[in-house]
């Protein structure tokens, strides 16, 4: 009897070894930035050869975002452009702005044309063959209750404290407030966000965004969280960063050192692709991890980047050795300018097949979209919920087997233990 049990559990565990193999076998062709070390010390070389720049600029978050790239002369002595590249992000540029940090700007591969740390951050001319006019699907503008607040929800709202990023990803939901110059919102605008707040009891949630809330410095970083902790019914603060995946040196001892004094602080980045987690990217999640902070990723479904089921899984997998928890996959919006980077609804229900039951619960984020003219955040799953009867509900598992199972009514606990 014992060695049948065996038998049949060895057969199981080889359907299941079945079930992984494409995954395996694609998993060895996807870049990955902790696999490519010595490609990516190579680029850092020369471009700090390029900048004039030294080592101990480029561990300085000062000196990467004073010399982030964002002129062609710059860039065309970086990569290999053609002169029809040249001229067409000179025309993209006149409209939307651009400019890349020299660190995120090491981790695209030259040789590579559809490269996908490429695709994110290098203007293509298809953003201005764009038909969308929209730049502001979510309504934000709707949502303004004061200073510089977005308010979607009952508990929980957004301070917008700054425009300024690391580096302007090609696919920004917000590239209208880019603009061509950085700044960061007044002490007057944040202050009105603030007594917004205070006045408001029933907001426990606050999250500090931009922009990019990271590229403030960390003294005026300090006075919005601790003015916000101040308030007796915020129950945690959250920060929305991509400074971690775009300029990781951005994580100091020294921010580490302030961010403890104000607990819980939780913070939400955005990795949309495994070749962005390199060893420096990993350190600054470990730093973070390490003083306390949560981390959670926000990934947005991006076509030609990682509308792919197997490079999907990988990201989650390589997010979890660097102690980030996979939150969401957001449905990229359609926003002027963007909208190449749009993929199906399909797209991402299959990536949320192969998640579900193919790795751990920890690599299975939640898919979004966020229903325009901020209506929120919905939630799209595969459907596993087949049919119901009277006292019964037919559920598909994540192997596709149809399977009935008993649905009992609740009983009334009291009745039950008197």
């Amino acid at each position: 009897m014992e060695n049948n049990k065996r038998q049949i559990s060895l057969k199981r565990a080889e359907e299941l070894k079945g079930r992984i193999e494409d995954y395996l076998e694609a998993k060895k062709t996807i870049p990955k930035g902790l696999e490519n070390q010595e490609a990516l010390l190579e680029r850092k070389n020369k471009i700090l050869s390029v900048l004039g720049g030294t080592e101990e600029d480029w561990n300085n978050y000062k000196w990467q975002l004073s010399n982030r790239i964002g002129d062609v002369d710059t860039l065309s002595k970086i990569l290999d452009l053609t002169d029809k590249e040249i001229k067409r992000i000179e025309e993209v540029g006149k409209q939307f702005r651009w400019a890349v940090s020299p660190y995120y700007l090491s981790l695209i591969d030259p040789k590579e044309k559809l490269d996908p740390v490429k695709l994110m951050s290098i203007p293509e001319f298809i953003e201005l063959q764009d038909n969308v006019d929209d730049l502001d699907p979510m309504g934000e503008e709707f949502t303004n209750p004061a200073g510089s607040i977005t308010r979607r929800y009952p508990d929980r709202l957004i301070i917008n404290v700054t425009n300024e990023c690391a580096m302007y990803c090609r696919h920004c939901q917000r590239r209208r407030n880019i603009g061509q110059c950085d700044e960061a919102k007044s002490k007057d605008v944040i202050q009105e966000s603030i007594d917004y707040i205070k006045e408001n009891e029933e907001i426990r949630d606050v999250l500090i965004t931009g922009g990019d809330p990271l590229t403030l410095n960390d003294d005026y970083l300090e006075w919005v969280i601790s003015q916000l902790r101040a308030i007796p019914h915020v129950d945690y603060i959250r920060l929305g960063s991509r400074t971690l995946v775009t300029m990781p040196q951005r994580i100091t001892d020294e921010f580490c050192n302030m961010i403890k004094k104000y607990h819980p602080i939780f913070i939400n980045t955005h990795f949309n692709h495994p070749m962005e987690i390199t060893e420096e990217t990993k350190a600054a999640c470990e730093k973070l991890a390490n003083s306390g902070v949560p981390l959670g990723n926000q990934a947005v479904l991006l076509n030609g980047i990682n509308n792919d089921k197997f490079v999907m899984r990988c990201l989650n997998h390589e997010l979890l050795k660097c102690r980030v928890r996979p939150y969401y996959i957001f449905h990229a919006k359609h926003v002027k300018g963007t909208t190449h980077f749009n993929t199906s609804i399909d797209d991402g229900i299959e990536i949320m097949e192969y998640l579900r039951g193919y790795t751990s619960g920890l690599a299975v984020p939640t898919y979004i979209v966020n229903a325009p003219k901020g209506k929120g955040k919905t939630p799209i799953l595969p459907q596993y919920l087949i049919s119901r009867g009277k006292d019964f509900v037919m559920i598909r598992t994540w192997e596709g087997e149809i399977v009935k199972y008993e649905n009992h009514p609740s009983v009334d606990i009291k009745e039950v233990i008197k």
